[in-house]
């Protein structure tokens, strides 16, 4: 029963994931990725990833410019890093208070009817396909 829910939600997946190229998670072709940072981040962080939302000047911590974490890392995209913060394990402060847990906010977009199967696959999938999408936006230079 469980691997077959698996298949299924491969098969459904699969075209979500892009085509243009044999790599879903490649910066041309992770949809995924792209379209949950446009969904989840853009409104503080901004379409252009650089932290000037429409809701940036109403935050009291400026949102964190998310094409230059390698940049300010030694040229290093600090992977793991930022899937924690996503996650919600490493804590940030936005408002006044925690920035959203996507983790916690992805769980609630898919059926809890599939949750003892494959719940947690998912949301760890769509945390790493945002990750991805992340590092494939760096710009180390100026």
């Amino acid at each position: 029963m469980r691997f077959s829910i698996f298949v299924a939600s491969l098969l459904i997946a699969a075209p979500v994931l892009g085509q243009e190229s044999d790599d879903p998670f490649a910066p041309e072709g992770n949809a995924v990725g792209e379209a949950s940072f446009l969904v989840h981040c853009a409104t503080c962080h901004g379409e252009d990833a650089k932290g000037n939302g429409p809701m940036a000047e109403h935050l009291v911590t400026k949102p964190a410019d998310l094409t230059r974490l390698a940049a300010e890392n030694a040229g290093i995209f600090p992977f793991g890093d930022v899937i924690h913060v996503i996650d919600g394990r490493i804590p940030l402060k936005g408002h006044g208070g925690p920035m959203p847990i996507f983790g916690a906010l992805f769980a609630k977009d898919f059926n809890p009817a599939l949750a003892p199967f494959i719940g947690e696959e998912i949301v760890r999938g769509r945390i790493l396909a945002l990750t991805y999408y992340l590092e494939s936006i760096q710009q180390i230079d100026g």
